[in-house]
């Protein structure tokens, strides 16, 4: 419920902002425009709002309004924007004067001459500027968001430098030849700062060549080409398995793939009342040697054991001062004994930067930059096999935010999708900003502007594209409900 609280607020929030970006521009060059709505309001509207005589009019649940009916003092307005709130809860819209849009059909324009007031009557540049303005908005937000975010609770970075203990690598990373504790120094000759950039750079950038520590030794690697799509289908498997083994099980909290850590024992820092680990004699200060007799030497070794023995009577090896226990214990359902191991930073030093305003302006810029171009590496990915199954729609999105309100966590995770809003109206699809941008630069080069009946057609194209993208992402979210 929280996750979906979160989502709908971020969203609205992004939609409101970025038809603001339409309208304000619109203003300053005298383009009216009829109509600002968060949601669409198709028959009728929950609330609208329009200001003529001095004063603030407001409606509730009311029709659609009717242009035609000029005896309706509200139309007799028309100069004045109506403000309001749909019902159904898929985006916004600015109707704009003059603009063949979702709103304004070609024939329909075509009745009249063109008005100064209108979009159709500005100049290619005035018209790139009013269309440009939603993507600039959540660019620009997402940027300032990102600042404020670093003013306020700085960042805190586990440097790759500081874990001593090298990396556990699953066994996708094993088959290109990296070995336990193997310690990262470069990656096509350059140094990564922590494990994200492990991540990014080997999966989504597909860089290849890689300098390990092993030992005394620095051995070189060499990545596969297809790293990154073995890595995508890997995930997806692990997600199936995962959603088929706990479907029935609302309150379980998903397993990650792990492709990466740091090298740390299973050491217990605490232990819930009453679960498993507690009622088989685990003691906090514990360390997992073995699971059913298989070494654990590290954290995520020992969790990719226990997950193996889902509904079966086990054994954990433990060490304690007092020497080495076999403690028999029931993994359960879910395969988590109620333990929570001591992180990375109970080992390691984590290095703490503040910020003052003045220096959180260009950091957020920078981290929104580096954020968008590895959302752009990541979507090249959607165009294959892989990355198309694990493409998904709201309820994708929506599990992207925590199960616990964080102010941090839901003000990131807008950044980041005011981010990828930008991004996807940037594309050149007819009926996003992209399309518009297209066509408009296509004018500006040739002179020639496109037809109104020819914007309309590439529009409808491009909506049945949308709805197509659209029915897939979530019908994706619906399958992995049931397979």
């Amino acid at each position: 419920m929280i996750q979906a609280l979160q989502l709908i607020l971020a969203l609205s929030f992004l939609v409101v902002i970025h038809e603001l970006g339409h309208f304000t521009f619109a203003r300053i060059f005298g383009v009216r425009v009829e109509k600002f709505y968060m949601f669409f309001d198709w028959k009728f509207s929950i609330l609208k709002a329009k200001k003529y005589d001095g004063k603030w009019h407001f409606r509730f649940f009311q029709p659609t309004t009717d242009e035609k009916n000029t005896s309706d003092e509200w139309n007799q307005h028309p100069d004045n924007t109506e403000w309001g709130i749909g019902w159904i809860p898929f985006g916004g819209y600015c109707a704009i004067a003059g603009m063949v849009d979702e709103t304004h059909d070609a024939e329909q324009i075509a009745k009249t001459e063109p008005q100064p007031w209108e979009f159709r009557s500005k100049n290619v540049w005035q018209r790139f500027c009013i269309i440009i303005g939603g993507i600039l908005v959540n660019f620009i937000a997402a940027l300032v968001i990102f600042g404020q975010l670093l003013y306020i609770w700085g960042t805190d970075v586990l440097p790759l430098r500081n874990v001593t203990t090298g990396l556990y690598y699953a066994e996708i990373l094993e088959q290109e030849g990296f070995q336990q504790q193997d310690k990262i120094l470069a990656i096509n000759g350059e140094e990564p700062q922590d494990l994200s950039d492990v991540v990014q750079w080997l999966i989504l950038e597909g860089r290849k060549d890689v300098q390990v520590l092993r030992g005394l030794d620095t051995v070189s690697l060499t990545m596969s080409d297809d790293l990154g799509k073995r890595y995508l289908a890997l995930q997806n498997e692990f997600d199936r398995k995962e959603r088929q083994k706990h479907r029935a099980d609302k309150s379980y909290q998903k397993a990650r793939l792990v492709l990466l850590s740091e090298y740390i024992p299973f050491v217990v820092d605490s232990i819930i009342v009453g679960d498993l680990a507690e009622q088989a004699g685990v003691l906090k200060g514990d360390t997992i040697l073995a699971v059913a007799d298989v070494p654990t030497p590290c954290i995520d070794m020992a969790m990719q054991e226990i997950r193996k023995h889902p509904r079966e009577d086990c054994s954990l090896t433990i060490g304690r001062d007092t020497g080495r226990v076999e403690l028999p214990i029931f993994i359960g359902d879910r395969c988590q004994i109620g333990v929570v191991p001591f992180g990375p930073t109970h080992y390691f030093d984590i290095e703490h930067t503040e910020y003052t305003f003045f220096q959180s302006v260009p950091a957020g810029i920078r981290h929104g930059w580096d954020m968008l171009v590895m959302y752009v590496k990541q979507f090249k990915l959607v165009f294959t096999k892989e990355g198309a199954q694990s493409l998904g729609g709201f309820g994708a999105i929506g599990s992207m935010f925590p199960k616990i309100w964080s102010w941090y966590a839901f003000w990131y995770m807008t950044a980041f999708l005011s981010l990828i809003l930008a991004f996807m109206n940037f594309l050149p699809i007819p009926a996003l900003d992209g399309g518009y941008i297209l066509f408009l630069i296509f004018e500006m080069l040739t002179g020639k502007k496109p037809g109104d009946k020819f914007l309309e057609k590439a529009n409808e194209i491009g909506m049945w594209l949308l709805l197509l993208l659209l029915i897939f992402a979530n019908g994706n979210d619906l399958l992995k409900l049931f397979f």
